[in-house]
């Protein structure tokens, strides 16, 4: 592949390339331990939106946000046009509309898989209403996560769990409007110890088929075990036409929220490569959506997102350079070691130049991190926020 044409297999990546981002990752927040006041945190739902077209302003890459309901649209649907009179103002629309099952009191043994009726009723509720708030808002996604699960052997019963997490969410799925879509997270652990309800992705992929043809299958890289090979999974998925979404971030030991591509790079590589492999073959590939979920815990939030845009770009960029045919060839002669240079190399192919001039050509900051640095956003938000941040806020996010 000659160098023009390497570029011009970048641009068109490029070009097709989005993200979402998360409110929650421009809140304050922190660890189970204690909450991290930032002077510069958002800290209601009009400065997470400006935040966010600060960060799309300066990528061209992310044009929605994702939604809590009850940290971003406390009131429900009644919210929906107050977030839509943001959207017309910043020009981000919202994004995926994520249920919040763990933060009740009354969820303290489940939400969907509670022993209580009375509760599963309340949380099935609140998924339904999630639904709506999705329709009023014309968001795609409605996403799932439930820290439902139990820490003492024989203290609940799996069995009986399963059943009402399926009936809660078929429940869900039949109010979907057409073209909305169930997405299913799945993670082995935290805040349950024993078993966590939705612990891996094939319990997800049952759940989902469980509710219906709406409902995929969510990949956060964070929720994994140690040694996990996520990209496989993300291959069986593709296999199955149940991946729907990811949610990126990185770790080093679990669920540790940091920065994508701060501790494995290549894991990332390796995840768009399988993905850009599907689109190479043609035909119909329902192509997951990207989102971005980290909580900014110790760097700047704004700028903690561009520079995690910047490097998911860099990533997807690397991995539009794999020639899959070449690559096929040394696969089927098990050439090793040519395979797995043809494939590594380029991962360590430096894409920054052309990433400049693609944005340079479409208007946008060349060096998006520089940018912020140098146009005083960061600087404006910290004296205007301070005082409220320094009085904290009650809730996560």
């Amino acid at each position: 592949m000659s160098n023009d044409q390497a570029k011009e297999r970048v641009f068109r990546a490029l070009d097709d390339f989005a993200i979402a981002i998360p409110s929650w990752g421009f809140a304050n927040t922190g660890t189970r331990f204690g909450k991290f006041v930032q002077a510069a945190a958002a800290t209601n739902i009009e400065e997470k939106f400006a935040d966010a077209a600060e960060v799309h302003r300066l990528t061209g890459v992310t044009p929605t946000m994702a939604l809590h309901v009850l940290w971003d649209l406390p009131n429900g649907v009644a919210d929906a046009p107050k977030i839509r009179a943001l959207e017309a103002k910043t020009g981000i629309r919202a994004g995926s509309i994520n249920p919040n099952l763990f933060q009740e009191a009354e969820y303290k043994y489940g939400s969907i898989c509670n022993p209580s009726a009375e509760v599963r009723e309340k949380a099935t509720a609140h998924l339904l209403t999630s639904v709506e708030i999705g329709k009023a808002l014309g968001s795609a996604e409605v996403s799932l996560w439930l820290s439902d699960g139990s820490n003492y052997p024989g203290s609940q019963s799996i069995r009986r769990r399963i059943g009402w997490m399926k009936e809660a969410l078929a429940k869900t799925h039949a109010a979907l409007a057409p073209g909305q879509t169930l997405l299913v997270e799945y993670k082995p652990f935290e805040p349950a110890f024993y078993h966590t309800d939705i612990a891996d992705w094939g319990m997800a992929l049952e759940i989902a088929r469980s509710a219906g043809p709406q409902a995929k299958v969510l990949v956060d890289t964070g929720h994994h075990y140690q040694g996990t090979n996520i990209e496989q999974i993300v291959a069986w998925l593709i296999e199955l036409d149940a991946l729907g979404s990811f949610h990126f971030n990185d770790r080093k030991y679990a669920d540790d929220d940091l920065t994508l591509g701060s501790i494995d790079p290549y894991q990332i590589f390796r995840i768009f490569h399988e993905i850009l492999f599907e689109k190479s073959k043609g035909g119909v590939f329902n192509a997951p959506t990207f989102m971005i979920d980290q909580s900014h815990n110790l760097k700047g939030k704004v700028e903690a997102m561009v520079q995690t845009v910047v490097t998911a770009q860099e990533l997807y960029a690397k991995a539009a350079l794999v020639d899959h045919a070449a690559l096929a060839e040394l696969q089927d002669s098990c050439s090793l070691v040519d395979a797995e240079e043809a494939f590594r190399g380029v991962f360590w192919q430096d894409v920054r130049p052309w990433l400049a001039e693609w944005r340079e050509a479409r208007g946008l900051p060349a060096h998006p991190l520089a940018a912020l640095r140098e146009g005083g956003y960061v600087e404006r938000i910290t004296e205007e926020r301070k005082e409220k941040n320094t009085a904290g806020a009650s809730s996560y996010a």
